[in-house]
C-alpha cells in the first residue's frame, strides 16, 4: 500500500511516518515545504519517500496525485498554531483551506482510488457550555479563532466532497495531543523546554506561564497517528469521529506532573503575553463513536507521555548547548 501524508515533517506527521513504517506493509511518501523542517529523526527520512510540495498551488498538487497514485491520504498539512491565526487570520485561513481544496481536486480530477483521512480538531467545538461536557461529534461549532473557522472549513469541505463526488473521506477532531517532538510553541512542549533549561541552569528556576486554570483532554500522539490509521483501516467515509482520551487535566496538573519528573524547586510567574484574548474553560472529549467503531483506545499513559517529552527537550536543550546554538 502506498500511504501519502502531508506535513509529513510536522509533529504529528512525523509520527504517523515512524507508525506506519513500523507496520512494514505501507509505503509512506510524505509532503514538505522546506528542507529546513526535516529535522535529523534517526534516520526517519531514509525511509519515506519525500516529495517538497507546496499544497496552495493547484498544479503542484495534481502532479503529486498523479506520480505518487497513493491508496491512503492523511492529510495533516495546515497552520495549527492558534497565537498565530491571531496574528495572522487571513495567512491561517487561505493556507489551510485552498491546500485542502487543492488535494481534493487532485483526487477528484485524477480519478484516484483511494481513502482521505482530514485531521480536523477539537478547536472547532471553541466555547463550549457546561451541560455539553463530554463534547460529542454532535456538539455545535462556536469557533474562537481563525484556525478554528479554518478547520471548520476543513470539515464540512470534506463532507461535501463525500456527499457530492463519493470521495472516501473520514474526518477526525484530535484533541489536545502532545509528547516527544512537541514543538516549543505549545503548552506542554513550552513548559519542558523551560524546566530542562533550569536544570541545565541556562535558565532561573522561575517558569513563565499563561493560564493555568484552563483544562484540557491530553492524548499521547503516538496513540493519536495510531487512531488515524484506524480511521482509514475501519472508520465509514462520510463520518466524523473525536479522537480523546477522555479524561481532564488543569494545565497547571500538567505542569506539576513536569516538574515532579524534574524533581526541582522553581517559582510560577504569569506571563500577560501568553494569555488569549479568548480561551475556553474546559476540553473534555467523547469519542466513544470512534471507540466503538475502531476498538482503540489510549495506551500511553499522561505520565509516560510528559516523562518523553521532558526527556526529548532535555536532549534538545544539551545538544544545543554543547553545539552553541540558539537556546532563546
Amino acid at each position: 500500500m502506498k500511504a501519502l501524508i502531508t506535513g509529513v515533517s510536522g509533529f504529528a506527521g512525523s509520527h504517523l511516518a515512524e507508525y506506519l513504517l513500523g507496520r512494514g506493509d505501507v509505503e509512506v511518501f510524505g509532503t514538505y515545504r522546506s528542507p529546513s523542517r526535516l529535522a535529523p529523526l534517526d534516520g526517519l527520512w531514509q525511509h519515506v519517500r519525500l516529495v517538497r510540495c507546496e499544497l496552495t498551488d493547484e498544479e503542484s498538487v495534481r502532479q503529486l496525485i498523479r506520480q505518487v497514485k497513493p491508496d491512503l491520504i492523511f492529510h495533516l498539512a495546515a497552520q495549527s498554531f492558534v497565537p498565530t491565526s491571531l496574528r495572522s487570520p487571513a495567512d491561517t485561513l487561505v493556507n489551510n483551506m485552498v491546500s485542502q481544496l487543492n488535494l481534493l481536486e487532485a483526487v477528484r480530477q485524477t480519478h484516484a482510488d483511494c481513502k482521505i483521512q482530514i485531521a480536523c480538531s477539537s478547536e472547532e467545538y471553541g466555547m463550549v457550555l457546561p451541560d455539553e461536557i463530554p463534547i460529542k461529534e454532535s456538539n455545535p461549532f462556536r469557533p474562537l479563532n481563525p484556525y478554528a473557522v479554518s478547520k471548520i472549513a476543513q470539515d464540512f469541505l470534506g463532507y461535501q466532497y463525500f456527499q457530492s463526488y463519493g470521495l472516501k473521506i473520514v474526518r477526525t477532531r484530535a484533541f489536545h495531543h502532545t509528547g516527544p517532538r512537541r514543538e516549543e510553541c505549545y503548552v506542554t512542549a513550552n513548559f519542558a523546554k523551560q524546566i530542562a533549561m533550569i536544570e541545565q541552569g541556562l535558565q532561573a528556576p522561575h517558569v513563565q506561564v499563561g493560564n493555568l486554570h484552563a483544562i484540557r483532554d491530553f492524548t499521547d500522539v503516538r496513540d493519536i497517528v495510531r487512531a488515524y490509521w484506524l480511521a482509514l483501516d475501519m472508520g465509514t467515509p462520510g463520518e466524523v469521529y473525536n479522537i480523546s482520551s477522555g479524561t481532564s487535566t488543569t494545565i497547571e496538573e500538567m505542569l506539576n506532573t513536569l516538574l515532579a519528573a524534574a524533581n526541582i524547586h522553581v517559582d510560577i510567574h504569569v506571563d500577560a503575553a501568553r494569555l488569549r484574548p479568548s480561551d475556553v474553560d474546559i476540553v473534555l472529549g467523547d469519542s466513544s463513536a470512534f471507540r466503538s467503531q475502531t476498538g482503540w483506545a489510549p495506551e500511553i499513559s499522561f505520565q509516560q507521555s510528559m516523562a518523553d517529552l521532558l526527556d526529548y527537550w532535555r536532549d534538545v536543550v544539551r545538544r544545543l548547548r554543547l553545539a552553541g546554538g540558539d537556546l532563546s
